[in-house]
Formats: C-alpha cells, structure tokens, sequence
C-alpha cells in the first residue's frame, strides 16, 4: 500500500470566489470566442475579417479571447489549491486577490478595443497574475506536505 496522504480542505472561503468568477468569466470568453468564429466564418463580409485577423483589433481580439481564458483556467485551479493546501492564510488571500485582479488583462484588451481606453488594466492585471503565480510558487516549495498544516 502506498503513502498515506493527509488532505487539508479550508474552512475558509479564499479560494471559492477564484473559481466561481474564473467559471463565470470562462464561459463569457468562451461565448465572445464564438463570436469570432462567428464573424470569421458566417458573418457577411467575412472575408475583410480573415483579411484583417492578424492586424488590430483583430489580432487584439484573438488575445483577449486567449488570455480571458487562461486566466480564468488559472483561476479556477489556483481556487481549487488554495481550497485543498494547507497554504498560509494571509498568503493564501494575496494570491487569491492577485490572480483575481489578473483577470483585468484580457478585460482591459477588450476595454481597448470596444471602448478605446487605455492599456491600463491590461498592465495591472499582467503584473497581477504574474506575481500571483511567483507567490503562490514560493509558498509551494516551502509548504511541509508531511505536515498538512500552514507553516
């Protein structure tokens, strides 16, 4: 028989918004991808699509519609870990609001494109998510999984 491995699920609720808003915002990028199958494939003038595709705001479209979600896959995973680790708890509320807050990257190409705004929350959220990945990184190598406590 193999290892016994202790299991840790939270009591707290760090973790459950991550994966209720990175499902929610999934299937919103998932919709706004058919859109553009959609406007490349049915539309009426599609062919000025397909000639546009790999310059803006085409292009930036394909970006957010990737990037919305991957972010939201992270989302839904980091949520799942922080619920499931033993991770710190203040830890465990930073990366939570960071990799939240990385969904303004593809929200922030979209801003760009249909409202004309800056690329500001594309930046915010890129830090975000990235830094979210490092901590959340860090606090696996240190975590004591024979433990199965927060250090």
């Amino acid at each position: 028989m193999g290892p016994v491995i202790h299991r840790h699920m939270s009591d707290s609720t760090v973790g459950k918004w991550n994966i209720g808003i990175g499902l929610g915002l999934m299937v919103l990028f998932m919709l706004y991808g058919f859109f553009l199958i959609y406007m490349r494939d049915f539309a009426p003038g599609r062919e000025a699509w397909i000639a546009g595709s790999n310059v803006s705001p085409h292009f930036e479209a394909r970006l957010a519609h990737a990037h919305g979600n991957l972010f939201s896959l992270l989302n839904i995973v980091f949520g799942a870990l922080l619920l499931w680790l033993p991770v710190r708890q203040r830890r465990a509320r930073w990366i939570s609001l960071l990799a939240l807050a990385g969904l303004l990257m593809p929200i922030g190409i979209l801003t760009e494109i249909y409202l004309g705004l800056p690329p500001v929350l594309v930046l915010i959220g890129a830090v975000s998510i990235t830094v979210a990945t490092a901590l959340f990184a860090l606090e696996l190598v240190q975590m004591d999984f024979a433990d199965s406590t927060p250090r």
